[in-house]
C-alpha cells in the first residue's frame, strides 16, 4: 500500500488527508495529523473520499473527449487533438467575427491554483477578455469586497489558532457545525478548555451551530446591518470602543458614528425581530472580552448588500481594536477548498493576479509584462449572473465551463438554461458527464479529479498546501491546467496579434504544475501576498505555509495587521457608512413566506462527487422543504405531503417536513438537490438574480415564495440493489415521466437505487405497460420475480429474491412497506421469515429487527431509532458513545447526539 499526503477538496478549512492506494486505485483515506488546519480530523464527506473512486462510483465517469457538431446530434467520442483543434477553431472564428468579449470562461473554486492561473492567463492575457468568472462569485465575492472596502485588500487577517484564544466568538450566517465541521470541533474543544468563552450565533434558523450558542440571535432575513450597527451603537454608548486605536489606525469613523447613533437596540430589535436586551448582551460580550473573533459565511455574503454586511461586522473589530492579535479579527470562512487560491491569481472578472487593481494602468502593465502580451484589458469582465444574462441576449457566442455546474448553482435557472441553450458553442470540462450543465455541452472534456492531479490550494486562513496525485487519471482524463494550456497553445497560433516581444515562443510553456506555480509566485513579489520564499520543495519539507512568505522568511504569517498598517493608500483601515436595507424581494400577500437555502451535513454543492456515495444520503435521504409546523397546519399539509413552492420566477414540487428550527413564515430548501435527483431544477429555479452592486454576488439566501399543498392520488416506489453503480443514471429519464419524482441512493457498502414517484390528483394510475417497462429497467422482469396485482384497486407489487436476500422491489399505489423493505434490501437481511409478508400493507415488518430509520452517525452507521431506544432506556451520552462509538470520529453528529440525550428536538 502506498500513502500520499494531500488535502480534502470540500470546504475552505483545507483539511489534510493521507491517501492510501494500491496500483491505480485509491483504497482509503484518513486525516493527516501533521496538517495544521485539521490535525488528523476529517468530516463525513472527507472520510469517505475514497468511496467516490470505487468502480461502482466511477461507473459513469467521463473518460474520453466527446463532441457534437450539431445540437440535434448526440456527442461522439473523439481524440484530444480533434477536440482541442475544434475548440480552438470555434473560439478563434468567434473572436475574429465578434471580438474577444464574445467569448467567456466560467470556472470553479474547486480548481487548483495552478489550474486557475492558466485559465486566467488564457482569458485576460492571450484572448484579451476579462470575461472569466467563477462559482466563487456565488459564495465569496462579498467577502472579497468587504475586506477591500475596509482593510484595503482581500486578506483574511486571522488564523484557525485564534479560535483557541478567543474570549468571545461571534458566528454570523454560518451553520459551521455542518458547513465547516472540523473547524467546529476545534471550537467545541476551545470552549471546553476555556469555559468563560462566550459564543454568539446570528442565524435566522436554529441550526446545530445556533443550538450550541450561549446566545442565538435569530434575526429576520437581510437585517444583519441593523444588528451590527446597533451593536456598535452600544459599544459607543458604553465606552467599549478603543478610541486610541481608532485615532491612530482608521479613518471615516465620524461619519459612521453619525449613522449608528440612530441604531438604538430598540430600533434594531424592531427591524431584526430579536430582543433589544439580547442585542445589548451581544455587544457587551464582544466589547468586554479581551479577545473577540468573528466567523462568517454565506448568510452575510449571499445578499444584495453583502459587501456592506461584511463591512458592518468588520467595523466591530476596528472600533474595538480587536484585529491583528491572538483570538481577534474578522474571519471570512470560504465555502470551497480553493476559493482563496482563485482570488490570489485574479481568477474573477474584476481581478488581476496578486491583488492588483484592474483599474490601475501600472498594475495592468505589470501583468502584461509578466505574461508577455501587449496589454491586459481595462474593462472589467462579465460576472456570473451578468455573464449568463449577456449569453441570454446573444452576446456570448462561445463559453468554456470548468469544474462547476451553473445550470444548477446560479439563480433564476429557467433563464440560465435558456441562455445555455442559446449559446452557439459550449465546452464543459468535467469528471462527471451527467451534471445538469453537461447536457448543454457541444464539447465535453474529461478532467482529472481529486487524488489524480498535482498542485496547490489555499484555505480560509491563507494557508497554502500541496495537493498530490496518488493515482493517474482514468482513461484519457487530464489535469485541468494541462487541458487549458494545450488549448491555449492551439489558440495562440490563431491570435498572433496579441503576442508581445516573445515572437513565436508560446505563452504557455509549462511542462508541469510546478512551473505554473513558479510563475504565479513571481507575480506576487512585492505584493501583500508575497510568496517569494515559497516553493514546492519548502511545502514538501516544512508542510503548509500561510502567506505572506517573502524571500528570506523562515515561515509564513499567522496574523495580519498586527502593526496597525493596512493595505489602503493612507495605511489606515476604513470605516464605511452602511445602512440597513431590506432584502431585494419582499414578502407580500401573494408570496407570503421567506425562503432560505443552505447546506446539508453530508452532501456537497451539486453532489457530483458526494452523490455517488450511498451512505452520504443516510442523514437526509431525499429532497424536501422544511416548514414551520404552524405554516403546514394552516395549509393542510401533513408530514411528507407534496407541496408546490412558487416564486416570481418558477415553481418546484417537494415533500414538506416540519421543523422547529424556523420561525413561522419561513422555509428552507437545501442547495444540493438538482435535476439529477428530482423532477425539477432545484431550489435555484426559485431564487432571485438580484445582485450586490459592488460584489455582484446574487442574493441566493432569500426569495419570497408561496407554498400550497399538491394533491396526489397515487405513488410508485422502486427499490433496486445496484452492485455496478450505473442504475441511477440509467433511471434518470424516468423522472420526467411522473408529475413528481426523486431518484436517490441508500445503503452502505452496496448502493440501493430509490425511485419515488407521485401522480397528481385526477391523473390515472400507471398502466400495466408502464409498470412492465419500469420493471424491465429495474431488472425485475425475470421469471424469479414475485408478482402481486390487484387491478381493481390499481395495486401492483414486485419483489426479487436472490440467495435468500431481497434485492429489488416495486410498489404501486400501496407503499406502506417502503421503509422496512428498503432497510431489508440495504442491509442484505434474510427473507426466510419475511417472504410471505413482502406484499402485505404493513408499515413495519412483523418479524426480524425493527426498521433502523435515519442514520445519525455516518462514521459508525448508528441510526436514530437505535439512539432513541438507548436514551429511553436510561443510558447517558457517554454510555451511548461507549456502546456505539458515535461522535468519536469526525464528530459531525455530536450536536444532534447532545440534543437527543436531553430529549430536545429541532
Amino acid at each position: 500500500m502506498n500513502e500520499t499526503r494531500s488535502t480534502c477538496p470540500y470546504c475552505g478549512v483545507g483539511c489534510g488527508v493521507i491517501i492510501e492506494s494500491e496500483g491505480d486505485r485509491i483504497t482509503g483515506v484518513r486525516g493527516d495529523p501533521a496538517h495544521p488546519a485539521s490535525f488528523g480530523r476529517l468530516c463525513t464527506k472527507g472520510s469517505t473520499l475514497h468511496l467516490t473512486l470505487t468502480p461502482q462510483a466511477m461507473a459513469n465517469r467521463l473518460l474520453h473527449p466527446e463532441l457534437r457538431t450539431a445540437r440535434t446530434e448526440p456527442r461522439q467520442r473523439v481524440t484530444w487533438d480533434r477536440a482541442l483543434d475544434h475548440a480552438a477553431e470555434r473560439f478563434a472564428s468567434v473572436i475574429a467575427e465578434h471580438g474577444p468579449d464574445s467569448v467567456a470562461f466560467y470556472v470553479s473554486g474547486q480548481l487548483l491554483t495552478e489550474d486557475y492561473y492558466v485559465f486566467n492567463k488564457l482569458a485576460k492575457g492571450l484572448i484579451g477578455t476579462n470575461n472569466i468568472d467563477t462559482n466563487s462569485r456565488l459564495c465569496m465575492s462579498s467577502a472579497v469586497a468587504g475586506y477591500k472596502a475596509t482593510l484595503g485588500a482581500d486578506a483574511p487577517p486571522c488564523a484557525y489558532a485564534d479560535v483557541d484564544h478567543a474570549d468571545c466568538l461571534l458566528i454570523a450566517g454560518s451553520n459551521t457545525a455542518w458547513a465547516h465541521p472540523v473547524l467546529f470541533r476545534r471550537i467545541e474543544e476551545a470552549r471546553l478548555a476555556r469555559p468563560q468563552m462566550k459564543m454568539i450565533v446570528v442565524d435566522p434558523r436554529r441550526t446545530d451551530t445556533a443550538e450550541a450558542a450561549d446566545l442565538h440571535l435569530a434575526i429576520l432575513p437581510g437585517t444583519d446591518i441593523a444588528l451590527y450597527n446597533a451593536m456598535l451603537h452600544v459599544l459607543l454608548w458604553e465606552d467599549l470602543v478603543d478610541r486610541d486605536y481608532i485615532q491612530a489606525h482608521t479613518e471615516g469613523f465620524e461619519a459612521l458614528r453619525t449613522v449608528v447613533r440612530e441604531y438604538t437596540p430598540a430600533m434594531a430589535a424592531d427591524i431584526c425581530g430579536v430582543k433589544a436586551d439580547d442585542i445589548v448582551t451581544a455587544a457587551r460580550w464582544f466589547g468586554e472580552s479581551p479577545a473577540a473573533l468573528s466567523l462568517y459565511c454565506q448568510g452575510l455574503n449571499q445578499s444584495t448588500h453583502g459587501t456592506d454586511n461584511n463591512a458592518a461586522i468588520i467595523h466591530l473589530h476596528l472600533a474595538t481594536g480587536k484585529i491583528g492579535k491572538p483570538g481577534c479579527g474578522p474571519f471570512s470562512l470560504t465555502g470551497q477548498a480553493n476559493a482563496m487560491g482563485g482570488r490570489e491569481v485574479g481568477g474573477l472578472a474584476h481581478l488581476l493576479p496578486a491583488h492588483r487593481d484592474m483599474a490601475n494602468p501600472a498594475h495592468r502593465a505589470e501583468v502584461a509584462r509578466l505574461w508577455g502580451v501587449t496589454d491586459v484589458p481595462a474593462k472589467p469582465g462579465l460576472t456570473a449572473v451578468d455573464l449568463f444574462e449577456a449569453m441570454h441576449r446573444g452576446e456570448i457566442k462561445a463559453l468554456w465551463v470548468a469544474c462547476t455546474s451553473p445550470a444548477q448553482s446560479l439563480p433564476d435557472l429557467t433563464r440560465v438554461h435558456e441562455a445555455l441553450a442559446a449559446c452557439p458553442f459550449v465546452v464543459v470540462q468535467e469528471v462527471d458527464p451527467d451534471t445538469d450543465t453537461a447536457a448543454f455541452a457541444d464539447l465535453l472534456l474529461p478532467a482529472a479529479g481529486w487524488g489524480e492531479k498535482e498542485g496547490t490550494v489555499t484555505n480560509s486562513e491563507r494557508c497554502i498546501s500541496r495537493v498530490r496525485a496518488a493515482v493517474p487519471p482514468p482513461g484519457e482524463a487530464r489535469a485541468d491546467w494541462k487541458i487549458a494550456a494545450d488549448f491555449a497553445r492551439r489558440l495562440e497560433s490563431r491570435l498572433k496579434s496579441r503576442r508581445s516581444q516573445y515572437g513565436e515562443q508560446t505563452l504557455f510553456p509549462y511542462a508541469n504544475a510546478e512551473q505554473v506555480f513558479d510563475e504565479h509566485r513571481a507575480s506576487t513579489l512585492g505584493r501583500d501576498l508575497d510568496i517569494g520564499g515559497l516553493s514546492y520543495d519548502l511545502l514538501e519539507s516544512a508542510g503548509p505555509q500561510q502567506w505572506p512568505l517573502p524571500a528570506g522568511a523562515t515561515c509564513g504569517t499567522p496574523r495580519l495587521y498586527g502593526d496597525g498598517v493596512f493595505q489602503t493608500a493612507s495605511g489606515r483601515a476604513r470605516f464605511v457608512s452602511v445602512e440597513h436595507r431590506a432584502t431585494a424581494e419582499k414578502v407580500d400577500a401573494r408570496y407570503p413566506l421567506h425562503l432560505n437555502s443552505g447546506r446539508l451535513r453530508d452532501q456537497w454543492h451539486g453532489m457530483s462527487r458526494t452523490g455517488v456515495v450511498p451512505r452520504l444520503y443516510a442523514h437526509t435521504p431525499e429532497p424536501a422543504i422544511e416548514m414551520h409546523p404552524r405554516d403546514m397546519e394552516r395549509r393542510g399539509v401533513g408530514e411528507g405531503d407534496l407541496v408546490q413552492v412558487k416564486s416570481r420566477r418558477g415553481a418546484l414540487l417537494l415533500r414538506a417536513v416540519a421543523s422547529n428550527t424556523l420561525r413561522p413564515a419561513q422555509s428552507f430548501i437545501p442547495m444540493h438537490w438538482g435535476g439529477r435527483f428530482m423532477r425539477g431544477r432545484g431550489v435555484n429555479v426559485l431564487t432571485s438574480p438580484a445582485t450586490d452592486p459592488v460584489s455582484r454576488q446574487p442574493e441566493l439566501k432569500h426569495a419570497a415564495v408561496q407554498i400550497e399543498k399538491f394533491a396526489t392520488d397515487w405513488q410508485v416506489v422502486a427499490l433496486r440493489r445496484d452492485a455496478h453503480g450505473s442504475l441511477r443514471e440509467a433511471l434518470h429519464p424516468w423522472l420526467a415521466r411522473f408529475d413528481y419524482a426523486t431518484l436517490t441512493l441508500a445503503g452502505r457498502e452496496t448502493g440501493v437505487v430509490v425511485l419515488r414517484a407521485w401522480g397528481a390528483a385526477g391523473t390515472p394510475p400507471p398502466t400495466a405497460e408502464l409498470l412492465a417497462e419500469l420493471s424491465a429497467a429495474l431488472e425485475l422482469d425475470t421469471p424469479a420475480t414475485l408478482i402481486f396485482n390487484d387491478t381493481r384497486r390499481h395495486i401492483a407489487k414486485r419483489a426479487l429474491i436472490e440467495d435468500d436476500r431481497l434485492v429489488g422491489a416495486l410498489l404501486c399505489n400501496e407503499t406502506r412497506a417502503t421503509d422496512w423493505l428498503l432497510d431489508l434490501i440495504a442491509r442484505g437481511g434474510s427473507t426466510r421469515d419475511l417472504r410471505k409478508w413482502l406484499f402485505a400493507p404493513l408499515a413495519a415488518p412483523p418479524a426480524s429487527a425493527p426498521v433502523r430509520g435515519r442514520i445519525v452517525c455516518n462514521c459508525f452507521d448508528v441510526s436514530e431509532n437505535e439512539l432513541t431506544a438507548d436514551f429511553a432506556s436510561g443510558l447517558d451520552l457517554a454510555a451511548v458513545q461507549a456502546k456505539h462509538n458515535c461522535g468519536t470520529s469526525c464528530g459531525s453528529c455530536l450536536p444532534e447526539l447532545r440534543r437527543m440525550s436531553t430529549g430536545q428536538t429541532l
